[in-house]
């Protein structure tokens, strides 16, 4: 069971890893000041092709339900998290995702009565303080649309996570994933049209990019995470979900020349530690490591006198 939870747990991871990219990429490949176009490129497309190749619609209460969950999860996470990317540092907008597993287990508590427990709740903190560390390292522009956006995207996300979790899919996970990616991308397309008006001209950097967010940004990414919220429990879910800044940090320094030193490098130890002590496999791991070292042994020493075969005899069974 614990080797399953493990292996789930590493699918999931795979989400927050390919979401890591998106700021780099969004600001080094993709036209500036489109945020609703970029959204509905990486939605709805991908979206299609995946209901094609199900071809399963929804039936019954699943149509409103899909049109929520792509709203939430697609419709206004996308432009939202977008709008960061453009006006934060790539650093800061990946990182401030991570109040994610706070919010998320502050709504699943209710919502899905997951009570979060003391050791996710110090996971989650861990996590917190590993975050305001990395921070350091994004001393750019700060305004106060993306420190909105970012924060938006984290709460409406978190809201779609839940109601994920709540209303049980009578389908397989991709042909949720697809409902999700079509409802939101047909959601965002008046919207692009009205505030952005024709598309811009894409160079084959901006189609490369648009390529990578799109297939694995958004139709495997969603795969693995929807795959995660199925299995265990949204707060571990959303703790996996701090790999995002980890990975964000790693291709700033690599790729945009961003700051790195002992201060990042403790956060992003710290960062990874919480995410690990958040999992239950971690944890079961933990509760029998002093269960095992608690044993008695069958020839207790007294008073330094050495262990005779007889004395060892006498010694009752535990």
């Amino acid at each position: 069971m614990e080797t399953n939870q493990a292996r789930l747990a590493l699918l999931t991871a795979v989400a927050p890893v390919a979401w890591g990219s998106t700021y780099l990429v969004t600001e080094t490949f993709l036209p500036p000041d489109r945020p609703l176009f970029a959204a509905v490129v990486r939605a709805l497309p991908v979206g299609l092709v995946l209901l094609a190749l199900r071809r399963r619609l929804p039936t019954g209460g699943w149509w409103w339900r899909a049109v929520v969950l792509g709203i939430l999860n697609i419709g206004m996470f996308f432009p939202l998290i977008f709008l960061a990317a453009y006006h934060l540092p790539g650093g800061l907008a990946a990182t401030l995702q991570a109040s994610a597993p706070m919010v998320t287990m502050a709504l699943a508590w209710p919502g899905l009565g997951e009570r979060p427990g003391w050791a996710r709740v110090g996971a989650a903190v861990v996590g917190a303080l590993g975050v305001a560390l990395l921070v350091l390292r994004s001393p750019g522009h700060v305004d106060t649309v993306g420190l909105a956006a970012a924060f938006g995207s984290v709460l409406v996300s978190a809201l779609g996570y839940v109601l994920v979790k709540r209303w049980r899919a009578p389908v397989d996970n991709l042909t949720l994933v697809s409902w999700q990616l079509v409802a939101g991308g047909l959601a965002l397309l008046p919207a692009a049209l009205l505030v952005e008006g024709a598309p811009p001209a894409l160079d084959l950097p901006a189609l490369g990019g648009f390529l990578w967010l799109a297939v694995v940004g958004t139709g495997l990414a969603y795969y693995c995470w929807f795959r995660g919220l199925a299995g265990m429990p949204a707060g571990v879910v959303s703790l996996i979900g701090l790999v995002n800044p980890v990975v964000g940090t790693l291709l700033g320094v690599a790729f945009a020349g961003e700051l790195f030193g002992w201060a990042q490098a403790v956060g992003m130890v710290l960062v990874l530690g919480g995410v690990l002590a958040g999992q239950p496999a971690v944890q079961a791991a933990l509760r029998l490591r002093p269960a095992r070292t608690a044993r008695p042994v069958a020839g207790l020493r007294q008073e330094g006198a050495p262990v005779t075969e007889d004395r060892r005899r006498t010694v009752p069974a535990a």
